[in-house]
């Protein structure tokens, strides 16, 4: 069992105990087996977005229960020194799969993914994202948590790959889920393949409640059960929150907590 640091009240760390995988490579790792590498085509395709060399662009996507149609990408290729920072946000009541891949093709790039998946009643969500490290210098970041209520089903699979000859490639990965229900299900599937000798990289997943004890530290403080709760749950995703553009991150904050107030009352 993991605690995951999720927020600070009144002096206390609030602890959220989780069940824990994770894996890291740091540096050189000594003798890697190459010939398992088999290099899939860079992603095309109507759904791909392609970032230039030298680009930075920032985008939220929202993915609600209300109808409007929301137009993912399926991949993004990413130039040399451009930068791509990605925040998906799921909303109670939507069933969605959200497959992406990433190809970094220029070196010095770099990649940021974040995301906050919120369900209830029976919804099922399912990210599928492969990051694929072809060039060497390049960083990747991804942070996505999630809530999953009642019925319903989370499913995170996550995979990394480093090429033979991306060397001083920088992939970390995070995922971490809370369940708030006995019938609530979540799978959560890391990979690492890395072909490289000289990286750093690391991931890790971790399932878990919401803590009794921080629990019982803000009911005896006067904070009642359900909002001691709702509490927790909006610490939890906070930090995915970090990633969205300061000029936005108000009004998806307000958008997330009501979401959560949502989620909590079903």
């Amino acid at each position: 069992m993991k605690a995951l640091n999720s927020s600070n009240m009144g002096g206390r760390s609030m602890n959220i105990q989780m069940r824990e995988s994770e894996g890291a490579i740091h540096g050189k790792i000594g003798a890697v087996d190459h010939g398992n590498y088999v290099e899939a085509p860079v992603v095309c395709g109507p759904g791909v977005k392609e970032i230039a060399s030298g680009e930075h662009i920032h985008e939220v996507f929202v993915v609600g229960p209300d109808g409007t149609q929301v137009s993912l990408p399926s991949g993004i290729v990413v130039g040399a020194a451009a930068t791509a920072d990605i925040i998906f946000i799921v909303l109670p009541g939507v069933k969605q799969d959200i497959p992406l891949t990433v190809d970094l093709v220029g070196e010095g790039s770099t990649v940021h993914l974040a995301g906050i998946y919120l369900c209830s009643g029976n919804d099922h969500v399912t990210f599928d994202i492969t990051m694929n490290h072809r060039v060497g210098h390049c960083v990747s970041r991804q942070v996505f948590n999630g809530l999953a209520a009642d019925a319903s089903k989370a499913e995170f699979f996550g995979r990394i790959v480093v090429a033979p000859d991306a060397q001083k490639t920088e992939a970390y990965q995070e995922n971490h889920n809370v369940v708030l229900s006995d019938n609530a299900h979540v799978n959560t599937k890391p990979r690492l393949e890395i072909y490289a000798d000289d990286v750093k990289c690391s991931h890790g997943a971790t399932v878990g409640r919401l803590d009794e004890d921080a629990q019982f530290y803000m009911e005896s403080r006067g904070i009642p059960e359900d909002e001691a709760k709702v509490l927790q749950m909006i610490s939890f995703v906070a930090p995915v929150l970090e990633y969205a553009p300061e000029a936005d991150r108000e009004a998806l904050a307000t958008r997330v907590e009501d979401a959560i107030r949502q989620l909590s009352s079903v």
